[in-house]
């Protein structure tokens, strides 16, 4: 067992919680390419990221129906129907988590960007959002990985030690910053390659 890591930080999207715009959008707009355009053109993940970031779901609303008014009805639906964008827990990293957790030998802390009015229904939603011991959320924070501060205010809050961390975000851009920092990182691709990551570093 690796003694020198004491902190395990988690994102959460894609990598606890199954999110993806795409499940919403088949219930709306059939047409595959229609819907690709949609959300590469209009509903971007750009877009979205500047809410991560702590603009308002009213005022990003807003801003792409004076602009595409032809398009407001499926505009509205992305945070009016936000919730069934949600496709639950992804089980195999719960369960890597749940398994971490009665070690009794970490701390755990969630880094992720997200909405600060979207995140309510996720802690309503999964029992174990509640299992860390501290969270970050961008949308509250008004910054978001990758943006190096995101990271320092999460390590200056919680007073942890980067050397004695890892860090897991799907995304790999996310992953530079937490390395820079000196924080340990795995880049997670699935529940199985999480858990051989896991054991890599002799933590499982």
């Amino acid at each position: 067992m690796n003694k020198n890591i004491d902190t395990i930080v988690f994102d959460l999207g894609a990598v606890l919680i199954d999110w993806n715009p795409d499940y919403l959008f088949k219930k709306i707009i059939s047409d595959e390419s229609e819907r690709r355009w949609f959300l590469s053109n209009i509903c971007t993940p750009d877009w979205n990221e500047e809410q991560d970031a702590g603009r308002s779901l009213k005022t990003a609303t807003e801003v792409l129906i004076e602009r595409f008014p032809q398009h407001r009805e499926n505009i509205k639906a992305y945070y009016d129907r936000w919730e069934e964008m949600l496709n639950g827990p992804i089980e195999g990293t719960v369960d890597l988590f749940r398994l971490l957790k009665e070690k009794n030998q970490f701390k755990f802390y969630a880094l992720t960007n997200w909405s600060a009015e979207t995140f309510p229904i996720a802690l309503r939603k999964y029992d174990f959002l509640h299992w860390f011991d501290g969270r970050l959320v961008s949308g509250e924070e008004k910054t978001r990985k990758p943006f190096v501060e995101f990271y320092r205010t999460l390590i200056t809050r919680f007073s942890i030690t980067p050397e004695n961390s890892v860090f897991i975000d799907d995304n790999f851009r996310n992953i530079g910053p937490a390395a820079e920092l000196g924080m340990k990182t795995i880049h997670f691709t699935s529940p199985e390659n999480l858990d051989l990551s896991l054991k890599e570093l002799q933590l499982i």
